[in-house]
């Protein structure tokens, strides 16, 4: 961008990390956090993995002022989670049949998930503890987050479906998730539990699609004034 003049008239959606603290005009693209500023964004930078997981878990609670302690986060990823350079935690002959922990508690991601977080509840100043993985398997992201909430179940599965309520990609299932739901779509599935004061939200994302270059089409669809689903209705390989 800095090397090379782009019209103010041309859409830019940029999948990297560089404009998701919103400089130089670029918009934060997470449809469920701010679809309408999207709509009337150009430059739009795209969401981190992992941050678009943990965040769709949490913004219900952000939003209604009930993130009132710290956030707790396991999650893990497939290995095309892990980018393009050639390192060896991502060569099959040392992911097959293992599991390792990288980046506790200092994944980049951590910093545009808290300033999505604190955008819906200004006070919002508690540790976000993430421990993130690295899985035996190709793609999708199951993040486990919990939180105490004093709440029952039935309130906890109201708020969200009521965030949720217009949003076409991201559900609320009363039902135990898997990844293999998500895998080849756009789609975000939360499955919410209470146990003794905790609220666990489990949600699953394909790291590729509704992580990365799904959204992507979803945020450019929403620039360009086209249904938000247009090229993203896709099958999982579950079914």
């Amino acid at each position: 961008m800095a090397e090379n003049e782009v019209s103010d008239d041309v859409a830019v959606i940029d999948l990297s990390a560089d404009f998701r603290d919103e400089h130089d005009d670029f918009v934060y693209g997470l449809p469920e956090l701010q679809r309408e500023r999207i709509q009337e964004a150009v430059r739009i930078a795209n969401p981190g993995c992992f941050a678009t997981s943990i965040q769709l878990a949490l913004l219900p609670l952000a939003k209604a002022g009930k993130l009132t302690d710290a956030v707790q986060v396991s999650a893990i990823t497939g290995s095309t989670g892990a980018g393009q350079a050639l390192v060896p935690t991502t060569g099959f002959t040392w992911r097959n049949n293992n599991v390792s922990i990288y980046k506790a508690f200092t994944h980049q991601h951590l910093a545009e998930i808290r300033q999505s977080l604190t955008q819906l509840d200004p006070d919002f100043s508690h540790a976000i503890n993430f421990v993130p993985y690295r899985g035996d398997y190709t793609r999708g992201i199951m993040a486990n987050v919990y939180t105490p909430f004093s709440g029952t179940l039935d309130e906890a599965k109201q708020l969200y479906k009521n965030y949720y309520g217009s949003h076409p990609f991201t559900h609320v299932s009363d039902a135990p998730i898997d990844v293999k739901q998500v895998v080849n779509t756009n789609k975000c599935l939360l499955h919410l539990e209470v146990h003794d004061g905790q609220l666990l939200i489990t949600s699953i994302i394909d790291n590729l699609t509704k992580g990365a270059s799904g959204q992507a089409v979803q945020n450019l669809n929403l620039v360009f004034g086209l249904p938000e689903d247009t090229g993203l209705r896709l099958k999982s390989v579950a079914f």
